[in-house]
C-alpha cells in the first residue's frame, strides 16, 4: 500500500515547524502502568493544545487515582520539539505494522508521503479494515495508532536533520570564505587546488548510475508477497499462548 498525497510547495521550499505530518496534530501516547496491584495498558491520541487540566479530568474517568506523570511527560516531550525547524524536502518513508489486537494478527509495510499534511492514519486505518473486511472494531484504532507512532519518531529525527543541515551549511559558508581568501592571496596556486577540491568534493548523487535508465517506481513482481498485507485470526489457545509469552518477557 502506498499512502498517496500531494505535497504543499512550502514544504518543498521553506523550513517548516515541528508537528506531526498528518491533518489532526495529535500525540501518540502509551500508558504501561500498575495500579493497586493491577497492571493498566493503553494507546491513545491528544491534542497537545488542550490544557493540562483535561487530562486530570481523563484520568478520573479512565482509572481511578490514575498515576499521571507518564502522560504529562510523553507530552512534555512532544511539546519540547514545539517551535523548533523540521526537514523540509521530499521525503517518502517506510511503515510497518506488526501487531496482534485481540484475535487479529495485522502484518505490512507501505510508503507514507511526509510532505502531505492532510494525511489521515484513522482514515487510513479504516480503509485497511474496510477492504481486507476486518471485523473487530479495535483493529482501526490499533492500526493508526501505530502508524502514528511512527510518524513521531521519524518527525523527531526530521528535527534533528534539520538542526545537522543548518551546521553544515554555516561549515560550508566557512570554508568558501576561507578559499575566498586563499585565491586572493595566490590566484595561481588556488587555481589548480580549487580544481581538485571540486571533483573531488562534489556530493551529487547520479542518479543514472545509481538506479539504471530502466529503473521504475513500481515495484518487482518478486516483491509482491513482501509488500502484501498479512491477516490471521488466532484461535483462543494461540492468543492466551502469546499473551503468557507477554507477560513473561514484561517481567
Amino acid at each position: 500500500m502506498v499512502m498517496k498525497g500531494q505535497a504543499s510547495n512550502s514544504w518543498k521550499s521553506t523550513a517548516v515547524k515541528f508537528r506531526m505530518p498528518t491533518a489532526e496534530n495529535l500525540v501518540p501516547i502509551r500508558l504501561d502502568i500498575e495500579v493497586d496491584d493491577q497492571r493498566f495498558k493503553d494507546a491513545f491520541t491528544w491534542n497537545p493544545s488542550d490544557p493540562d487540566s483535561e487530562i486530570v479530568v481523563f484520568a478520573k474517568r479512565t482509572v481511578k487515582d490514575l498515576k499521571l506523570p507518564p502522560v504529562f511527560s510523553q507530552l512534555a516531550d512532544f511539546r519540547s520539539f514545539e517551535g523548533q525547524d523540521m526537514y523540509a524536502g521530499e521525503k517518502i518513508v517506510p511503515i510497518k505494522l506488526d501487531l496482534r489486537v485481540n484475535h487479529t494478527l495485522i502484518k505490512d509495510q507501505f510508503l507514507w508521503d511526509l510532505n502531505n499534511f492532510e494525511s489521515d492514519p484513522e482514515e487510513f486505518a479504516r480503509n485497511f479494515c474496510r477492504d481486507l473486511a476486518i471485523d473487530d472494531p479495535e483493529v482501526g484504532p490499533a492500526i493508526a495508532f501505530a502508524i502514528r507512532e511512527q510518524l513521531y519518531e521519524i518527525a523527531i529525527q526530521s528535527v534533528a536533520s534539520a538542526r545537522e543541515s543548518r551546521i553544515s551549511k554555516k561549515g560550508r559558508r566557512g570554508a568558501e570564505y576561507a578559499l575566498a581568501r586563499f585565491v586572493l592571496m595566490s590566484p595561481l596556486m588556488a587555481f589548480s587546488n580549487v580544481a581538485h577540491i571540486s571533483k573531488a568534493g562534489s556530493g551529487a548523487v547520479d542518479i543514472v548510475k545509481l538506479f539504471g535508465h530502466k529503473s521504475s517506481v513500481l515495484r518487482k513482481r518478486k516483491e509482491w508477497d513482501v509488500y502484501e498485507p498479512i491477516v490471521d485470526l488466532l484461535s483462543n489457545e494461540e492468543v492466551d499462548a502469546l499473551e503468557a509469552r507477554e507477560e513473561r518477557i514484561a517481567r
